[in-house]
């Protein structure tokens, strides 16, 4: 399965979102991943619908929209209709999940399902079995701020996945995301991980090391 590195753009500069857009998309990466927080799923807060269409004008990239909200469902058609590619909402809020991954699919979007390091992989099996999703979201610090320190254990649940992946020969892509790093490619990979989404590792990087990082991803030779 095809490896992606997709960089953060909450660790970009956000007095200049567009400056830091531009650098992913001059570096040759394929993706950018967009951080939705609406302060109560998690505390923080990062940008809105407007944001992600703005910066949609004149970005080739792969928009991998990332809903941390309490209420996902409520703001689909926005994040849709701002040029989101793909969405991603949480397992672990109270809504209906169905519904929300099929109102996603219905905008041919492309849709994953996400877990909070402590929520089991059992929580979403059903889900994957049933409806079918293109992505599944490791979260791999307790979601909310950057710059905080891999937790090594969620791998576990990512090889528990991937091992299942494998058994049933769907095709959904595995992504991790938070204080991923170039230390952490190989366990990544040895897990069965094909997304890394990287910010403050990807960001602070000069132009050598973050083409490194892609190549040890195994997004380019």
């Amino acid at each position: 399965m095809e490896k992606i590195l997709a960089p953060s753009l909450l660790a970009g500069n956000h007095a200049n979102l567009k400056n830091a857009l531009d650098l992913v998309e001059n570096d040759g990466r394929k993706w950018i991943h967009l951080d939705i927080m609406d302060g109560h799923f998690v505390p923080n807060l990062s940008f809105g619908p407007q944001t992600v269409s703005d910066l949609r004008e004149g970005s080739k990239l792969f928009f991998d929209v990332h809903l941390m909200l309490d209420n996902p469902h409520l703001y689909i058609d926005s994040f849709c209709k701002a040029g989101a590619d793909l969405i991603t909402v949480h397992i672990e809020p109270s809504y209906d999940h169905i519904e929300t991954i099929k109102q996603i699919k219905s905008a041919q979007k492309k849709v994953g399902i996400a877990l909070n390091p402590a929520t089991p992989v059992d929580d979403i099996t059903e889900i994957i079995n049933e409806e079918g999703v293109d992505l599944v979201l490791f979260m791999t610090v307790n979601p909310g701020f950057g710059g905080q320190s891999f937790i090594h254990e969620v791998l576990h649940k990512v090889e528990t996945l991937s091992n299942l992946r494998e058994k049933t020969s769907s095709n959904f892509m595995i992504e991790v995301d938070g204080g991923v790093g170039p230390e952490h490619i190989q366990p990544c990979l040895n897990a069965g991980v094909d997304i890394f989404v990287a910010g403050t590792a990807y960001f602070k990087r000069n132009s050598t090391e973050r083409h490194q990082f892609a190549q040890a991803v195994g997004e380019i030779n």
